[in-house]
């Protein structure tokens, strides 16, 4: 009897601890999970007789996202395109670019999240969020679709929390800007281009003191630089100032900034300024005039990417030197060996979705099908009306675009009036597979300009790029003092490049930084880079 008492004493006690652990779990208004429900909580069962594409029930999907120039009206032909298509109420918010983070910040602290919240690329409250649980973990959903299931993993790690993927990303490509340098100059100096910073110091001095252009004045120099060291003239990811690529005592990353690669590369530029090889009042100049200073024909060696290059820059350019020609320079080899470039992130934003949508999985499927299609890619040659999904993502020939000399062109006011679909998707790049054929050189007019391009795809194709291992890594330090501490790095690199301060204060300045947060910094990106499963360093 008494044994029998006490099994069902201890049943009681059993069905009283299940029902605290049930009625603990609590989601706050804006989606955002509470401790509690963070350490007990487990991922949804998933219903695996969904149908991920059926339409049969209407969903209301809200959304908000920024947007650079005017956001489009709230109701228009391009919407009900949406509604109708997907059996969808849509909602979405599109708010100007600068008043982003404030109206975003306010809506979520309304307690009013929606379903799917943009982030700007290097907007860290994504993190902060995802980590409080706000954000809906998508690595079970993704495969279904024929964009998102094929985004590199890579670049998925960037918007890893705690092992699980919380993010899709914006589109960007992934080649840096990299150095470029006046071929012509070269051909008229009996010069090769350069293969190591040696012999890019000789060709920077020889275009500063030898006439490259023939024109009897001493009016031209090597390397056109502009404040905050910039550009860097990194000439691969050891020179990098921005990469995580060297590694301390301890084996910790470190960035690059106080790296030995990075002092060998404030040498050369002090070797360069002491020449007047360099721009000399590098140190006040803004990014246009430094621009104009190797546009308008001053300089031989400057930067260069296989897209956003102004053909106007370009065409001022060959008005000042109608034979001026630029090609990339190749990745330099490395004292370690390495030879090649930092791959870009991938992304220039982020797209999440609100946690609560764990409730219904169907409407999960739905605002994903939505996001797939938004950020579909075309290739060139289906880039027309017979192609459906396309003619319907522009809006229909006619209305939404025309097609002149086989390629179709946006009416002027496809996106102040609505009429495309295409401005209504929160995520509405292209994402490029890695396997696409394109010819970035394609998208100019300009020949020279298309060569240059040519030369720099036909070089990074050619070279492997690094994997940063530090994209998408949180730092609370890095948020309150990074900014502060790059501008201090940058300023006392200056005053040596400038002969202000001697290089051989490196190992003092680089304490300096250690001392004012950067060894907090390091240890929490090393902490982050470890959560995300980096074990070495990783080249594409």
């Amino acid at each position: 009897m008494k044994k029998k008492q006490l099994i069902i004493s201890f049943l009681i006690l059993f069905l009283s601890f299940m029902l605290v652990a049930c009625t603990s779990d609590q989601t706050t208004d804006d989606g955002k999970k509470t401790e509690t429900e963070k350490e007990t909580a487990t991922e949804p069962e998933k219903n695996t007789e969904i149908d991920p594409f059926d339409h049969a029930e209407k969903y209301t999907i809200t959304g908000m996202t920024f947007r650079f120039g005017d956001p489009p009206p709230v109701t228009s032909p391009g919407l009900d395109m949406i509604n109708e298509r997907f059996n969808v109420d849509y909602k979405p918010e599109i708010i100007p670019q600068g008043d982003y983070i404030e109206k975003s910040s306010a809506i979520v602290a309304s307690g009013s999240m929606p379903d799917l919240v943009g982030f700007p690329g290097t907007d860290t409250r994504f993190y902060q969020w995802a980590e409080e649980g706000a954000f809906l973990p998508l690595d079970d959903y993704l495969k279904h679709y024929e964009t998102l299931g094929n985004i590199p993993d890579y670049i998925y790690n960037s918007f890893k929390v705690d092992g699980k993927i919380y993010g899709i990303p914006r589109y960007s490509q992934p080649y840096p800007v990299t150095p470029v340098i006046r071929k012509d100059w070269l051909d008229n100096l009996g010069l090769e281009v350069p293969t190591n910073y040696e012999e890019l110091e000789k060709v920077a001095i020889a275009f500063t003191k030898d006439d490259p252009d023939g024109n009897g004045k001493a009016d031209t120099y090597g390397v056109a630089i502009g404040e905050n060291i910039n550009p860097n003239f990194n000439m691969g990811t050891y020179w990098d100032f921005n990469a995580w690529y060297h590694q301390n005592e301890k084996g910790d990353y470190i960035p690059g900034v106080i790296s030995e690669g990075r002092k060998d590369l404030i040498q050369f530029f002090a070797n360069l300024y002491k020449e007047g090889a360099m721009t000399k009042d590098f140190a006040v100049l803004d990014w246009a005039s430094t621009n104009t200073e190797f546009y308008s024909g001053k300089a031989g060696v400057f930067v260069g990417g296989v897209s956003g290059m102004s053909e106007a820059y370009f065409e001022g350019l060959l008005a000042a030197n109608p034979e001026a020609k630029l090609v990339a320079i190749p990745p330099f080899e490395a004292p370690d060996k390495s030879k090649g470039f930092t791959m870009g992130s991938g992304f220039s934003g982020i797209l999440a979705l609100n946690a609560k949508l764990a409730e219904d999985e169907g409407k999960i499927y739905r605002a994903l099908e939505m996001v797939d299609f938004g950020k579909k890619y075309y290739p060139q040659d289906e880039k027309n009306p017979q192609n459906e999904d396309f003619d319907f993502y522009l809006g229909k020939e006619g209305i939404g675009y025309n097609m002149e000399n086989g390629a179709p062109v946006q009416v002027p006011t496809f996106s102040s009036d609505g009429l495309a679909p295409s401005t209504y998707f929160l995520d509405n790049r292209e994402q490029v597979p890695t396997d696409a054929k394109i010819n970035y050189a394609d998208v100019y007019k300009l020949p020279e300009l298309k060569e240059m391009t040519t030369s720099l795809q036909a070089m990074f194709e050619s070279n492997p790029l690094y994997v940063d291992p530090s994209y998408g890594v949180l730092s609370p330090t890095n948020q309150e003092k990074g900014t502060d501490l790059m501008q201090f790095l940058i300023n006392e690199q200056s005053k040596m490049i400038a002969g202000q301060r001697p290089i051989s204060d490196w190992d003092k300045l680089v304490d300096e930084y250690l001392a004012k947060g950067g060894e907090a910094i390091i240890k929490e990106v090393n902490e982050g880079i470890k959560a995300k499963g980096y074990t070495d360093r990783e080249w594409k």
